[in-house]
């Protein structure tokens, strides 16, 4: 098998391949390692690549999973391999190693994915561009000066250019939906608790994270999802089972839906008219496949929102940063931290239990607001970001700020994502739209709480009417570098 053979296929087509005995993991993997070589040089979108030791597990025998032999790729943060380290992005937490595999880490071997090396994340996530001081910026395979977002930015970089089909990624504020826009790659962000952030944690950033990954087509999201989703012993809750497996829902066209376009800013800012029109196209494609459209305005105050969202992230970071240090021995601070970690960690030490219980009050009156709404519609469509592709160092982490800025300036670029994030309800950015200069804008649909069912209908629908998974940016496995 050649590059050009293996970027032709998503996860399942490979797995397929295996199956048949067409090709072998070994030779998959070989591949793997040559398109890492291939590209990653001009993207710096894999910062550990673990090609000795995934032999090795081949040696010893891999599960005859869904995926069994696909080569993947995990993001540094959320998930982690026993004995790989995890760096979190950050020179503080450098080198922190689990001796054992995480819940969701587990379920990707069960399903017969073979780890390669970790992707490129901004340090703990806090970022929606993926620059971090201690492993260099990643760029985007559309045009290397831009940013591919964040935080999964390294994850969705490697997937667009063909180094893996599918990829691990996590979302606390937008960090699949953002890079999958970016990078012109597919990314659902599944309903809270659908998978399992065990066992080191029941929740995260106080229910806004979620674990899944990016992947080029809708399949493999899909049956990805069926490979992982479930509760784990302990976990505090877990999102009520799916009636079938997500895999069958992408061929089957959904109901006559009835969805909200909504284009403005909920935080009132501006959204450029590439991003607006990217989501209009998608509200005359969608009615052209038969669904019922209606302009609308989210009813939450999203400015009060996200004074919320500054808050719960804030006590994140500094929890955060206690727990490392209190673990490695490291003391955080400036030399340690970037200026926005180090103003947020400020920022979150200040807070009391009485403001963060405050900032929970807001995130369950907007979630009811947002529920009433989901009364009346079906899915909500909007852009997935504010603005096509931005240039690297946009949003750079280490310029002085204090939290309450960086926040302001990080979510004003990326307004629309993080709402599904408090609420809990699955969102997905779908890659139909390319701008002038040829970049991908990717548009945002949201369904409702546990409904991935409806949304994963909506995106195969969608990609049988306008396919996207051919299109190879210019730093690609198959093209010259």
């Amino acid at each position: 098998m050649n590059l050009d053979d293996y970027s032709r296929f998503d996860a399942v087509g490979l797995a397929e391949l295996v199956r048949r005995k067409e090709v072998s993991p070994e030779e998959l993997l070989r591949v793997a390692v040559d398109a890492i070589q291939r590209v990653n040089p001009a993207l710096n979108a894999v910062i550990d690549t673990r090609d000795a030791q995934a032999r090795e597990a081949l040696k010893q025998g891999i599960p005859d999973g869904p995926f069994r032999g696909v080569p993947f790729l995990i993001k540094d943060i959320g998930v982690h391999a026993e004995g790989v380290p995890t760096d979190f992005g950050s020179r503080l937490a450098q080198g922190t190693v689990f001796p054992y595999d995480s819940a969701l880490m587990a379920r990707y071997r069960r399903a017969g994915l073979v780890l390669l090396g970790r992707t490129n994340a901004p340090e703990f996530g806090n970022n929606a561009s993926t620059e971090p001081l201690l492993h260099g910026p990643t760029r985007n395979p559309w045009n290397v000066e831009r940013s591919p977002g964040g935080s999964s930015g390294g994850s969705a970089a490697a997937v667009a250019a063909g180094i893996v089909p599918m990829a691990h990624g996590n979302d606390g504020g937008g960090s699949l939906r953002i890079p999958a826009s970016l990078c012109g790659v597919f990314a659902l962000k599944p309903t809270r608790g659908r998978n399992s952030l065990g066992p080191n944690a029941g929740e995260f950033i106080f229910g806004m994270g979620a674990e899944h990954v990016l992947s080029r087509t809708v399949r493999d999201s899909a049956a990805a999802l069926d490979a992982t989703q479930g509760p784990e012993a302990g976990d505090p809750y877990y999102a009520p089972p799916p009636l079938r497996p997500y895999l069958e829902e992408v061929s089957h066209a959904p109901r006559r839906l009835r969805i909200a376009l909504v284009t403005a800013s909920p935080m009132g800012g501006p959204v450029s008219p590439e991003c607006t029109e990217a989501a209009r196209q998608a509200a005359r494609l969608s009615e052209e496949l038969g669904h019922d459209i209606t302009e609308a305005t989210l009813p939450h105050d999203g400015h009060l929102l996200h004074e919320a969202v500054t808050t719960v992230w804030s006590a994140t970071m500094a929890s955060l940063v206690a727990t490392i240090t209190h673990h490695s021995g490291k003391e955080a601070g400036p030399a340690s931290l970037e200026a926005s970690t180090w103003a947020a960690l400020h920022h979150g030490q200040t807070l009391s239990a009485t403001e963060l219980q405050r900032a929970l009050g807001i995130f369950n009156f907007v979630s009811r607001q947002v529920g009433r709404f989901f009364e009346q519609y079906d899915v909500v469509l909007s852009p997935t970001v504010a603005a096509p592709p931005f240039p690297l160092g946009l949003l750079d982490a280490n310029a002085p700020r204090s939290a309450r800025e960086w926040y302001d300036h990080v979510f004003g670029h990326c307004p629309f994502t993080a709402l599904f994030n408090v609420t809990g309800q699955p969102a997905m950015s779908v890659p139909l739209h390319w701008s002038a200069e040829g970049l991908p804008i990717g548009v945002q649909f949201a369904g409702r709480y546990a409904d991935e069912a409806t949304l994963f209908q909506l995106a195969g629908q969608l990609e049988k009417a306008r396919p996207w998974a051919q299109r190879r940016p210019p730093v690609h496995v198959t093209r010259p570098v």
